[in-house]
This record gives structure tokens, sequence and C-alpha cells, in this order.
């Protein structure tokens, strides 16, 4: 994939922006109003022109269509979890006292169960694995542990167990670096936000798509 940057940022506010023409130098100097440091240039957003995918056989092709329809409707949660997430702790943060915080953990946690169980329920055994590493995309923790640290060691023993007879691990974790389905569905995500299929989060794990999108390209080819 080739990796190109924005011709154009948005400001706060009612910026100005000024070319300054120097003494010396060829290079045009910018100063954004209300900025006393001057710049030869503007930080871009990247964005990705992709490549028409391309499968190598009817079964692929299946395959990856299947597994779009199942990550974009379940990457909403995973970015619900995110916010949901730094919300409490943000809040957690401000109260001191140990029961009023574990009054408000219990509050938040009620509160996200008695709003989307119901919908959570309906999701098929391979939506809910795929959802299981959103969040660990979104927030950088597993469920398993997400569950462990707000509730209880024992709690996150038995949804732990639960899933398994869903043969779905809330252990799970996300590596598109490593795991070809986790990188197909870092394409997907990448490609929906391009189009705003989907709202962007950024993902809080450290990997470049471009780089990743090199890798398993070449992979692929060797396959050939």
């Amino acid at each position: 994939m080739l990796l190109l940057f924005l011709v154009g940022i948005t400001f706060t506010g009612q910026a100005q922006v000024e070319e300054m023409p120097m003494d010396s130098i060829t290079e045009k100097m910018i100063i954004v109003e209300g900025d006393s440091i001057f710049q030869n240039y503007i930080p871009l957003n990247e964005v990705y022109i992709f490549g028409k995918l391309e499968f190598s056989s009817y079964q692929e092709k299946l395959r990856y269509y299947i597994l779009r329809r199942k990550t974009l409707k379940v990457y909403p949660y995973a970015k619900l979890a995110s916010e949901r997430l730094e919300d409490l702790n943000d809040s957690l943060a401000s109260i001191k006292s140990k029961r009023k915080r574990k009054k408000y953990t219990k509050e938040l946690q009620n509160y996200i169960e008695g709003e989307f169980s119901e919908e959570l329920k309906k999701l098929t055994r391979t939506e809910g694995q795929i959802l299981v590493k959103l969040i660990y995309r979104q927030t950088g923790t597993s469920a398993y542990d997400l569950v462990k640290e707000l509730r209880s060691g024992w709690r996150a023993f038995w949804y732990n167990t639960t899933a398994k007879m869903f043969k779905i691990s809330i252990k799970e974790v996300y590596n598109p670096e490593m795991v070809h389905e986790d990188y197909l569905i870092e394409d997907i995500l990448q490609r929906a936000f391009a189009t705003n299929r989907l709202q962007r989060q950024e993902t809080v794990l450290d990997y470049d798509y471009s780089s990743l999108t090199n890798k398993w390209g070449k992979m692929e080819k060797n396959k050939k």
C-alpha cells in the first residue's frame, strides 16, 4: 500500500497561515496566527490509498466478506468499551474514597450491561471472538483482564469458563503482525475508516498498517 498525506489541516478557531520569505533561505516559513513558532511544514494526518482486493480463490473471497460483515457489526461495541473505560479511569482518578470508587465502578458496569447485554447476546460465536480481539485493539487489555480488574478474579474465571463453552476465549489478544486473520480485520477497519463507514478510533497498540500490508502481501505472493 502507498502511504500518502492529506493536503489540508483543520485549525481551531480562525487561524490564518502566512508565508514568510527568508533572506538567505529559498524555503518559505509558515506561521500560524496565535503561534509564535516558525515552521517550514504543517503536520498532516496520514491517509492510505488502497489497492483493489484480490483473492486466490472464491473461498478466500467469501471468507474475507464474511469477516468484514462481522467486524463492521461488532466494532462499535469495542469502541464503546474503550470510551467507557477511559471515562471510568478519568472519574476514578478524582474519587479518593475506596467505597465510592467501588460504588461508581459497579454503577457504570451495571449501566453498560443493562444497555447492551441483550444485543450482545445475539452475537454469534465468531462475532463474539472478533469483539474480544477488538476490545484488546482499543484498550490494550484483554477482556479477561478488564473483567478481573473491574469485578474480581473469581468472576473473570467464570466469565472465561462460560465463554469456553461457546469456544470463545476472553483472554484472546489482537496481533495483526503474527495472525493473518487479525491483519484482515485491520484491513477491513482501515478501509471502513477511509470511507467513513466506521468512526475512526486509533488503536493503543504499536504497529504500522502499511508495514503489515507489505509483509502479508509478500507472504501471499510467495505462496503462489
